[in-house]
């Protein structure tokens, strides 16, 4: 049996280890698009903060580690998928025949329709090469422009800040990270970045950039016009799937796949931010883009690969990001849904902030400020779906009380179930 992964990020390894590991005889062809050994995105901005080589990004760093699993690496960019043959056809005019074939492409950086976004000092920060560059711009006392508040640009922001940088954020929204944290919450992460001494425009967009001499002016739509000598772009991201246009494997946002990982296509499986997987929360499909959530789809997607039928327990939309010391999370409908009630805590003065989102006796979502204590307790409330009975109204009046009524509700449930089996 042969197997092609591609994308070799954590995606692709781990799906390509749970193969090794449940198939030793099969082959494994692990393709990346470039030149440096399977690395963490994620890693990037610890590597921008100095906290870590590059060499401290990589994702397995003992030598001879995927060849002494006989998986073999590849460098080349996929243009398509030639699923009648079974191939997948490369860039660079080779292919690759497969038997089971893993699409895990991850996402591709979007670039703004603004006037300058190609000029030469304005970078995303997404690859290796992208992270050498901004380390060789991002200077102690560089003006810096970032463009972009979300999740992405929050963690690029802070290791940015730690070199010692002038940064200005700008963000379209009319909050910090307005895809994971409703107006509270948002509002008091800007807060908390601007007490750091960052510049931080909200509900503002970047109109313009243009050379001026070795830098850069960057025109805001608020009137503002700041120098930068780099710019930042976090703007977001879209799955990479582009190159299975006419492939026959069916695509919405990313690529489609039922409960085993597996596509429109028999024997070819997508995982990672490039798959619609199963929500536990909404019971649809949606792209996920988070890491615990992309490895257990790879492994789910590497088992069905080696032949050891198994269903995903679902995704569930959680986010928790670290913004200059202050834990932020959100989970499941944060947003709410029609019909819904919340309730909401706030401690403005020492950054603590909560607020639950009910769906009739269930709670289906949250964002939560400075309250670490909490995220288990909330994440086994909203993925199990225990209906709350009198505690939601206890919670309505007093969200604090989530632990009580996680020990009433969610384990006496688990241990009613426990009883029973």
């Amino acid at each position: 049996m042969k197997h092609v992964i591609l994308g070799d990020g954590p995606t692709g390894v781990i799906a390509a280890e749970t193969i090794r590991k449940h198939a030793p005889h099969d082959d494994i062809f692990l393709v990346g698009d470039e030149p440096e050994p399977p690395y963490s995105r994620m890693a990037i901005p610890y590597m921008l903060a100095g906290s870590i080589g590059e060499e401290g990004t990589y994702l397995r760093k003992t030598p001879g580690y995927y060849a002494a699993r006989n998986i073999t690496l590849r460098t080349s960019r996929a243009r398509g998928v030639d699923g009648k043959a079974r191939r997948v056809l490369f860039e660079d005019g080779t292919s690759l025949p497969f038997d089971r074939l893993l699409i895990a492409t991850g996402s591709t950086p979007l670039r703004p329709p603004i006037p300058g976004a190609d000029l030469p000092g304005v970078h995303a920060c997404w690859t290796m090469a992208d992270a050498r560059k901004i380390m060789e711009l991002a200077t102690k006392g560089a003006r810096v422009v970032q463009m972009g508040a979300g999740f992405i640009g929050c963690i690029i922001m802070e290791s940015l800040a730690s070199r010692g940088i002038k940064l200005t954020v700008v963000e379209m929204g009319d909050r910090m990270v307005p895809r994971m944290m409703g107006p509270g919450a948002g509002g008091m992460i800007k807060r908390w970045v601007e007490a750091q001494g960052i510049a931080v425009h909200t509900s503002t967009k970047v109109e313009a950039i243009e050379q001026k001499g070795n830098a850069m002016t960057v025109r805001l739509s608020n009137g503002v016009t700041v120098d930068a000598d780099l710019v930042i772009s976090a703007t977001g991201v879209a799955p990479n799937v582009a190159f299975l246009k006419n492939s026959g494997i069916a695509c919405a946002h990313g690529v489609l796949a039922n409960e085993y990982l597996e596509t429109s296509m028999p024997g070819v499986y997508a995982a990672g931010d490039c798959a619609e997987a199963l929500d536990l929360v909404s019971g649809e499909h949606v792209v996920s883009a988070v890491q615990p959530n992309a490895a257990d789809q790879a492994y789910c997607a590497g088992l069905n690969m080696a032949g050891k039928k198994t269903v995903l327990g679902g995704v569930t939309q959680i986010n928790v990001l670290d913004t200059h010391g202050l834990i932020s999370s959100s989970f499941g409908a944060w947003q709410g849904v029609p019909g819904g009630e919340h309730a909401e805590a706030t401690d403005a003065a020492n950054y603590r902030f909560l607020r639950l989102e009910f769906d009739g006796e269930l709670l289906v979502g949250a964002n939560s400020i400075g309250l670490t204590d909490h995220v288990g307790v909330l994440r086994g409330l909203i993925q199990s779906r225990v209906k709350l009975g009198p505690w939601k109204d206890r919670l309505l009046r007093d969200p604090l009380a989530l632990m009580e009524a996680y020990l009433a509700t969610a384990q006496a449930q688990a241990a009613r179930g426990h009883t029973v089996a």
